[in-house]
């Protein structure tokens, strides 16, 4: 007897077979452009501080509120914009998130005192922390099941690229221009021109068409994802494994499906994972230029040592690309971050020039290759129906943590010196990596499969 399957999974199964990206390298770079410079803004801020601080007359601390404000607009612009993107579709979801970030970039470069470039910073942190849920979804549900580790990491790379310019670009500009670092802030509204001029070239998510009950719209993009694979690499497909397990057709609000089991105790576990992550991430990204001014470094020298640290980010987002999809994610992350830990403690107990470039270069490749797999790890959690909604949720109540982190460093650096700043930093890297075991195993997996 010949077993028969939905239409719907036939068409997922028809993608998860695909041996390769199917749908052009140009699709990667729109997607990349817009990363790039959303990933440049979120380190700006923190080359330009130390001059902000001195140019409006506050001290480190109350600078600081940018960043925190910031991340408060991260939070609830993901969480908004992945709605959007999970009840009107995940190109509209990209083109807002861009969008936003572009607007509140352009608008604090004339920022003309602290108060309205918190506001400004505030409008940016919404687009960034929508694109990153944007993103990630996206990628996750238009790749083949065995290649959603691969591809996240190669968008990073851009995104991380982005990281690894910042120092280069403060270096030339923020120590030698009174402006500079409004010129700094302005680079970040180019990312705008990207995905909006380009948006027609960005396919529906099909995963998103079948939650629809989009089955034929869904099914086109499948099929031109399969013509592409056979023209370009003259490569015959293999059978098509359907699953039986697809995500319910539900139209109800993401967000009601996300207090359901199971999803109500992955919703919890991934806030808990990236709140305690970005407690070290956002420190080490955003403080580290005013904790090495304050312990008695030049600006300049500073950055300089910034600059050799920040190629590991790019250096870690090819690893993840390379390597994502060849270890069980939830373990290599486990291992990622417990090395992490260690290069900031080092760096605490041997603050000189050299540790400070070596396990900074380090805790940067760390970081280059956490994020996009912890991406890919979370977004694997929740179904289609309620994806970008879930990676928002857990991500922007995660930046929780990155947005009480200068409270946490600095609180402890006033009470204990530089090295207890460090030591926080390094406490929550081992209490991310005690909570990732108990996340679910799915790389190589099919999405329907392990969120259902």
């Amino acid at each position: 007897m010949v077993q028969s399957y939905p239409e719907s999974a036939l068409i997922v199964g028809r993608l998860d077979r695909l041996p390769r990206w199917p749908y052009g390298r140009a699709l990667l770079w729109i997607v990349g452009a817009g990363y790039f410079f959303g990933f440049f803004d979120v380190v700006n801020i923190g080359f330009a501080l130390p001059v902000i601080s001195k140019q409006f007359h506050v001290t480190a601390a109350v600078a600081a509120t940018a960043i925190s404000i910031g991340l408060v607009g991260y939070i609830i612009g993901s969480y908004l914009n992945s709605t959007v993107s999970d009840i009107y579709g995940r190109r509209l979801g990209l083109t807002l998130s861009v969008a936003l970030f572009s607007i509140g970039s352009l608008l604090s470069t004339f920022s003309p005192n602290l108060a309205w470039l918190d506001v400004f910073r505030f409008i940016t942190g919404m687009g960034i922390g929508a694109e990153i849920a944007s993103v990630t979804t996206y990628l996750g549900e238009m790749s083949p099941a065995p290649l959603r580790g691969r591809y996240t990491g190669w968008a990073t790379t851009f995104a991380y690229t982005g990281f690894s310019v910042v120092p280069f670009v403060a270096l030339a500009l923020v120590p030698n221009f009174a402006w500079g670092w409004r010129a700094l802030l302005f680079i970040g509204a180019v990312g705008g021109v990207t995905i909006t001029l380009l948006r027609r070239k960005i396919p529906e998510s099909p995963r998103w068409l079948l939650s629809k009950n989009r089955l034929t719209e869904a099914n086109a993009v499948v099929e031109t994802a399969e013509t592409y694979i056979q023209q370009r690499f003259k490569t015959p497909l293999s059978p098509v494994v359907p699953t039986h397990e697809m995500a319910s057709q539900s139209q109800g609000y993401p967000t009601k499906t996300l207090f359901s089991a199971p999803y109500l105790s992955r919703l919890i576990l991934f806030v808990v994972i990236w709140f305690v992550y970005y407690v070290a991430n956002y420190a080490w990204l955003t403080l580290a230029p005013s904790l090495f001014v304050a312990k008695g470094y030049s600006l300049t020298s500073t950055i300089s040592y910034l600059v050799v640290s920040g190629i590991g980010f790019f250096v870690g987002a090819v690893g993840s690309a390379l390597l994502g999809d060849r270890f069980e994610r939830k373990w290599f992350t486990l291992s990622v971050t417990v090395i992490f830990g260690l290069c900031l403690l080092l760096i605490g107990l041997f603050p000189s020039a050299s540790v400070i470039m070596i396990f900074g270069f380090i805790a940067s490749v760390t970081i280059g290759l956490m994020v996009p797999l912890l991406y890919a790890l979370t977004a694997e959690h929740f179904p289609t129906r309620a994806r970008a909604t879930g990676v928002s949720l857990t991500d922007g109540l995660g930046h929780i943590g990155g947005a009480l982190a200068p409270v946490f460093v600095l609180s402890a650096v006033a009470v204990g010196g530089f090295l207890q700043g460090f030591v926080v930093m390094a406490i929550a890297c081992a209490v991310t990596a005690i909570l990732l075991p108990l996340s679910i195993k799915a790389t190589k997996r099919n999405l329907e499969t392990v969120t259902e």
